[in-house]
């Protein structure tokens, strides 16, 4: 890949929670080496309050945070992503819209922890999505994108979070 910066886009239903802690964990820990967005095939139109209380906790800004529709990301004038995240079994499970430059992508299931009950277990439970994609991005990032072939990344995408889920 020739471009300096790789877009990534991460998927939910939503896009409230975990696509959302998706985004700015890529953008923070890609350090320019990625541009992240996140979208939802049905976005709830509002971010998770417990989701930008995570991200402040850890330090990891995220300014523009907001819900919106994967369709913002096929239309004319998009950027041209690169790699595709879904991170909801429902949303790797709904056609997606075709996207511009067919992107790699792979699923990295995490458990929804926006309506876990009670307050004091969902915040837990935004914690604990919080480290299994901090996990995940981490080894991606450490990949030689740049010098991998479509294939090899999403074979890799799939190892890290197999090899992540192992943990969590």
């Amino acid at each position: 890949m020739s471009k300096t910066t790789c877009n990534v886009l991460v998927l939910c239903t939503g896009n409230s929670a975990r696509s959302i802690l998706g985004e700015a964990l890529f953008n923070h820990l890609g350090q320019g080496r990625i541009r992240a967005y996140s979208a939802g095939s049905q976005p709830s139109g509002k971010v998770n309050p417990v989701a930008l209380e995570t991200l402040g906790k850890h330090g990891v800004p995220l300014p523009e945070a907001r819900s919106k529709s994967w369709d913002e990301f096929a239309a004319p004038g998009a950027p041209e992503i690169d790699y595709i995240f879904t991170v909801c079994a429902s949303a790797a499970g709904e056609t997606c819209p075709v996207w511009i430059g067919h992107p790699t992508t792979a699923h990295w299931g995490i458990p929804d922890p926006a309506h876990v009950e009670p307050m004091s277990a969902r915040v837990e439970a935004f914690e604990v999505a919080y480290k299994q994609l901090e996990r995940r991005i981490k080894a991606f990032l450490a990949l030689p994108l740049e010098q991998m072939s479509a294939t090899e990344i999403t074979a890799a995408a799939k190892r890290i979070h197999e090899e992540a889920a192992a943990q969590d």
